[in-house]
């Protein structure tokens, strides 16, 4: 037998797909749900949480529990870093995946700080630099509609950006091509990124930048950028809303039976 949270999120999830709860709809308030016989307050809770992680509604603090208008942003994978589109072209990474989900786009979707600061571990391992050495954050807050989507935050070493626009905290992305294209323009072509994902609850911090319900998931992403030489010019960390995103990525499946570089 299903727990009592999960009778009382189907039960809600089939009202939203058949037309009962529209788009934009306010599910009723968790006290009034439980005034109404539905369950405990942490029954209506979890209820809400599950349908919000279906990517049926969206949560945050002052607005209540909400049917989603839209689908979740397509987060692409390997095309977002298409280098056509940010070395030959005027577009940014987020901006891709904004045209790949069919929604607009503005300059002020992106607010950002740069501070110089102790890398963190993981920056300083993965530039290859001892603790404590000095790198530039570039943190953003990204939104989309006015409802904050995303964090992320790249580190870089001082001699790679220092003079360029990575280090100029003027709102929106790094001018034409965005970070990538001022790195190409600084001699650093990025030829290859790796990525890493982990699935966590967000911080209470995290909670209130991305406006999100309390416990609700995030998921952190670590990006490396390396050149054609292995260096590593841009390590960056993201905190991405875990409802309000969809991952996608399209890739030509590998045979290393038949390619080169197969281990002996």
């Amino acid at each position: 037998m299903a727990p009592k949270w999960r009778e009382l999120a189907d039960r809600l999830a089939d009202r939203i797909r058949s037309g009962a709860y529209s788009p934009g709809d306010r599910l009723p308030h968790i006290r009034d749900l439980v005034e109404a016989g539905e369950g405990s307050k942490s029954t209506v809770h979890a209820a809400y949480r599950a349908l919000e992680a279906e990517g049926l509604v969206t949560s945050s603090r002052g607005h209540g529990t909400v049917v989603r208008q839209r689908p979740p942003l397509k987060r692409l994978g390997v095309s977002r870093y298409d280098k056509a589109e940010w070395r030959d072209g005027d577009e940014v990474a987020f901006i891709a995946d904004r045209v790949a989900s069919g929604r607009a786009h503005k300059r002020d979707d992106q607010t950002q700080t740069v501070k110089r600061v102790e890398a963190p571990p993981a920056a300083a391992a993965a530039h290859g630099l001892a603790p404590g050495s000095l790198v530039y954050a570039r943190a953003r807050v990204v939104r989309e509609a006015g409802q904050p989507t995303h964090t992320l935050t790249s580190y870089y070493r001082p001699e790679h950006v220092e003079g360029t626009r990575l280090v100029d905290p003027v709102p929106g992305p790094a001018g034409r091509g965005g970070g990538f294209r001022v790195l190409y323009d600084a001699g650093y072509e990025i030829d290859r990124m790796r990525e890493e994902l982990f699935a966590r609850v967000a911080t209470p911090e995290e909670s209130k930048l991305l406006m999100l319900a309390g416990g609700e998931p995030v998921v952190e992403l670590h990006r490396t950028a390396y050149t054609a030489d292995g260096t590593v010019v841009e390590f960056a960390i993201g905190v991405h809303a875990a409802s309000r995103f969809t991952w996608s990525y399209d890739f030509e499946v590998p045979d290393s039976a038949h390619g080169e570089g197969r281990p002996a």
